[in-house]
């Protein structure tokens, strides 16, 4: 349940629209509902400001359609990440106007909020073509979160020029999402040109010596430049939150200097 549904029902009912009883049966199935294989966490965007997200590997199509009901009926907009095509057809069956996105392997359901005017500032950087899915996945994400989403793809280190054509841009950021696999080289490049925070996502893309993004993995984590962050294999959705996240803690703090100023 989004904190503006919260605030609607309440003035409702302190307006005479809607009776104790019925807000009552609204408000119940905080914190969660038991749908019996899950647990749906309806509470989880008043706590942190983000939706509970339904990662659907493992998960029958079936089963994503109903947590993504539960979800939509108490008022979420849901974002599903790796579907599946059978899943993408059923999610498409039970919500004709949800939109789902190939590259990314996403389904987003519900009202997507679009980056008002004083909004944070994420940029999505990935290496190469193939780690494009990643990159796609922390784009959606990050755009889900109200962040104003700048993407800077096939931009690896093997062509350095590319990615400094776009070190204005970079350096408007509030956070970067860096996403690369082979060596993962180009995280440590970007930590040293941005003053922004850099979340760097390794991708399982490489040759057999980069062992599904270990490789990736390990030089990200032992990165020589500040200010970079890690988190796990093909996790474009963990970079995408993270990044989204602190966009929005930076636009706050912006409007409230602007705000101190006037």
């Amino acid at each position: 349940m989004r904190p503006e549904s919260i605030r609607r029902l309440l003035e409702s009912v302190a307006a005479g629209s809607t009776s104790l009883s019925r807000a009552a049966a609204k408000l119940c199935q905080m914190p969660y509902e038991d749908i019996g294989f899950a647990r749906v966490d309806h509470h989880r965007e008043l706590r942190t400001g983000f939706p509970e997200v339904i990662f659907c590997e493992g998960k029958t199509a079936a089963q994503t359609v109903k947590i993504a009901t539960s979800m939509k009926k108490a008022g979420s907009t849901v974002l599903c990440t790796r579907c599946s095509p059978e899943q993408v057809r059923a999610l498409r069956k039970r919500f004709p106007r949800c939109r789902a996105e190939k590259d990314a392997r996403t389904v987003t359901i519900g009202k997507r909020p679009g980056p008002g005017a004083g909004a944070g500032r994420v940029a999505v950087v990935c290496a190469g073509t193939s780690d494009l899915p990643v990159a796609e996945e922390a784009r959606v994400t990050a755009e889900l979160s109200g962040a104003r989403v700048r993407t800077i793809y096939d931009a690896g280190v093997a062509g350095l020029h590319r990615l400094l054509a776009e070190h204005e841009g970079l350096m408007e950021s509030d956070a970067i999402v860096v996403v690369a696999g082979m060596e993962g080289a180009l995280a440590s490049v970007v930590g040293g040109l941005v003053s922004a925070p850099v979340i760097a996502c390794p991708t399982s893309i490489g040759y057999g010596a980069s062992f599904g993004g270990v490789a990736a993995l390990l030089a990200m984590l032992n990165s020589c430049a500040p200010g970079v962050t890690v988190v796990n294999i093909d996790n474009g959705f963990g970079a995408g939150y993270a990044a989204g996240m602190i966009a929005r803690l930076a636009a706050s703090g912006r409007d409230a200097k602007q705000a101190k100023e006037k």
